[in-house]
């Protein structure tokens, strides 16, 4: 069964930008994807190559990824700030190709302390009664 969930991204070094002055704070490049598949499969939040050039992130370096054809090169790039169900984090992405929707990985999971329902989707962690608790850091 496919899960999605709506998040909203925003390029972080912009938003640093715009809090001191430099930018101003509708210059920050931001979208909000209302499908985005939640993949427990997933380790990152990976972006479709045209989002990544729309957000204006660039690359920080790579990692050799395992997906269903084997062993590829992915790009690692800026980090993004991400919001889900309220509750938000930043990460730096990987790229996915633009045939591949926005993928939810485990790691965003984690972070804002989510559970993906088998019946009600993604939802806030029960064993927490919603209260969002991290993970010792």
């Amino acid at each position: 069964m496919k899960h999605t969930t709506s998040i909203e991204l925003a390029n972080q070094r912009n938003l640093i930008l715009a809090e001191a002055g430099i930018l101003k704070p509708e210059e920050v490049r931001r979208v909000t994807v209302d499908n985005a598949i939640v993949d427990t499969g997933a380790t990152r939040l990976s972006l479709p190559k045209s989002l990544i050039e729309q957000l204006g992130l660039t690359p920080v370096g790579s990692r050799k990824a395992r997906i269903t054809n084997g062993i590829v090169d992915r790009i690692i790039y800026s980090e993004v700030r991400f919001t889900v169900l309220e509750r938000s984090g930043t990460i730096e992405v990987t790229d996915v190709p633009n045939n591949v929707p926005v993928l939810v990985g485990h790691m965003i999971l984690e972070m804002l302390d989510l559970c993906l329902d088998i019946k009600k989707g993604l939802i806030y962690n029960p064993d927490h009664d919603d209260e969002w608790i991290e993970d010792q850091l």
